[in-house]
């Protein structure tokens, strides 16, 4: 058995959440967990503003922790580790809670659990399925990261593609704002587009037919702003049009990439992106096409939260048998790539 807490802050949401290594269903393992989404401090920019962020978390953090811990009945002394995302994300966020962690662990002697916010991600969907083995072909796609990873177990991951530029949550934020629709844009897309034809505007695939799993967005979403200033569309049939166009390049990718891959368990999907029921059922069509399963994690998982987070730190404890702690100088990064030993890809430059 492992108590753990989970502290988030590498965006816009402050989260924190108390995760149990026993339980056999979602409900059981998530012991309790609290998400302070900045939506409306953020929203007259259009966007995330770190500045605004950083401040937010160092404000929220704190008593949020506190109100987790009531939930759930327990008390610091009852944990038996504090994970903390160290990255990748903006740095001053992720400074708030990595700090936070540290401070939590030197107080109570507990060891301190530096998390990859990416592996976070990456291993949510075991946090939902407890059936969900290794190794298994994650899409993972977010609003910073679009990639295609096999999961080989905790600490194991090879990536077969990543974005040569814009991050498919980007693009979904982009377009939405091209189309005036407010922030948060993804989910803002996601609704319109079902008002919308998916075949109205004609839109590019960026690199569909190329033979290589790569990403690329920034054309599509370029095709999206000339399509609007031309004024020929309404903006129902863009959103579904954009959306559709997007889902095929990632449908696309990722069939190479299970070409590519080894003998997997599941096709797999995280991310915040991956809370798009379209995205969704085309990937369990194209799942089931190679007799295999979809896992995806409800959309509460999907989105920045600390309960991922709590659970990578119980995969990691179980992993080395409760020997685990981070030494408290690890340093916050705002980079972090899950396959650091994955060569450059054409164009990708720091997203690489």
């Amino acid at each position: 058995m492992a108590l753990i807490l989970g502290i988030e802050s590498s965006c816009d949401e402050t989260a924190a959440a108390i995760v149990d290594s026993d339980g056999d269903r979602l409900d059981t393992r998530i012991v309790a967990q609290r998400i302070a989404s900045q939506d409306a401090a953020h929203r007259p920019y259009g966007g995330v503003v770190p500045e605004i962020a950083a401040r937010a978390h160092a404000e929220i953090l704190s008593p949020l922790i506190a109100q987790v811990l009531a939930d759930a009945g327990l008390s610091l002394d009852a944990m038996d580790a504090i994970a903390a995302t160290a990255g990748p994300g903006l740095i001053g966020g992720v400074m708030v809670g990595l700090v936070t962690g540290k401070a939590l662990a030197m107080a109570t002697g507990k060891p301190l659990l530096a998390i990859n916010h990416l592996e976070g991600h990456a291993l949510s969907p075991r946090l939902a399925d407890p059936t969900l083995e290794f190794p298994y072909l994650l899409l993972l796609v977010s609003g910073g990261h679009c990639q295609l990873l096999e999961v080989g177990g905790v600490g194991q991951y090879r990536r077969l593609a990543t974005t040569i530029d814009d991050a498919l949550g980007e693009a979904f934020d982009k377009t939405a704002k091209i189309l005036g629709l407010g922030y948060p844009g993804g989910p803002a897309v996601e609704r319109l587009a079902r008002e919308g034809d998916p075949r109205a505007v004609p839109l590019p695939r960026p690199l569909v037919g190329s033979g290589e799993p790569h990403f690329s967005f920034a054309g599509l979403k370029s095709a999206v702003m000339r399509a609007q200033l031309a004024g020929q569309h309404g903006k129902a049939d863009l959103a579904a049009s954009f959306q559709q166009a997007a889902i095929d390049c990632v449908i696309d990718r990722t069939r190479i990439a299970l070409g590519a891959a080894g003998e997997v368990s599941a096709l797999v999907v995280a991310g915040g992106v991956a809370a798009n029921a379209a995205l969704r059922r085309a990937l369990a069509t194209l799942a089931a096409d190679h007799g295999l399963r979809l896992v995806a994690p409800p959309p509460v998982l999907c989105t920045d939260n600390a309960a991922m987070i709590g659970w990578a730190g119980v995969e990691r404890w179980h992993m080395e048998n409760g020997r685990v702690g981070d030494p408290l100088d690890l340093p916050a990064r705002p980079r972090w790539p899950l396959d650091e030993q994955a060569a450059p890809v054409r164009g990708a430059g720091v997203k690489g």
